[in-house]
């Protein structure tokens, strides 16, 4: 099981499976132990989320307009860590 947990999976299939867990957390019949592994697979997915989430604002954010034929014009994405990299190496 822990191979499955490494492997990335969708935006969608994650939300789906967090779905499971808190029905599964819900219904109340789960052991302790069943629930607390539920509990870390939910944390895992939904930090994976999250940063789906965030990946998909930066390259929202990135769009600078369209061209003259209305095709989406788009910059790189710079972290702000990436920025602080570059200038104190120059």
């Amino acid at each position: 099981m822990s191979d499955k947990a490494q492997e990335p999976v969708s935006f969608e299939q994650a939300v789906k499976d967090l779905e499971q867990i808190v029905r599964a957390l819900e219904d109340g019949e789960t052991t302790l132990e069943e629930a607390l592994d539920q509990y870390e697979k939910g944390v895992v997915l939904l930090k994976q989320c999250y940063g789906q989430l965030r990946q998909a604002e930066q390259r929202i954010q990135a769009l600078t307009g369209e061209t003259a034929d209305g095709q989406p014009v788009t910059q790189r994405f710079e972290h702000a860590a990436t920025l602080r990299g570059r200038t104190e190496g120059t």
